[in-house]
């Protein structure tokens, strides 16, 4: 089973849904914008991913060049900021298993079949 970490107002995370769905792939769907996610979570999912959280965050937001750009971090307070501010955070996500994807561009989801 796949979980994706989705965002409806987002073409980039409704392609990702729309791969999921075409490829008849059974999935949950987690808006983690209407049900925020927990520091462990997001921790499990940055482990999954095998990158730092800072690498998760989408540094062309407002939010971002206003409280953050320029400030350094560490993966733990990213983690926390990514959970207080949820439109920082890149999606899709995609997990499967032990294994994460940020997939853009939607094909990164094959990468965990198999």
């Amino acid at each position: 089973m796949y979980k994706i970490y989705h965002n409806p107002r987002c073409r980039k995370s409704r392609e990702g849904l729309k791969y999921l769905e075409d490829n008849g792939l059974t999935f949950e769907i987690v808006k983690y914008f209407e049900e925020p996610l927990s520091h462990q979570e997001l921790a499990d999912i940055v482990s999954k991913l095998g990158v730092d959280a800072e690498s998760l965050v989408r540094k062309q937001e407002e939010e971002y060049k206003k409280h953050f750009k320029g400030k350094s971090f560490s993966n733990e307070e990213w983690i926390d900021i990514l959970i207080k501010f949820p439109k920082l955070l890149k999606r899709p996500i995609v997990v499967r298993n032990r294994k994460a994807v940020w997939a853009e561009p939607a094909n990164r989801i094959a990468e965990l079949q198999g």
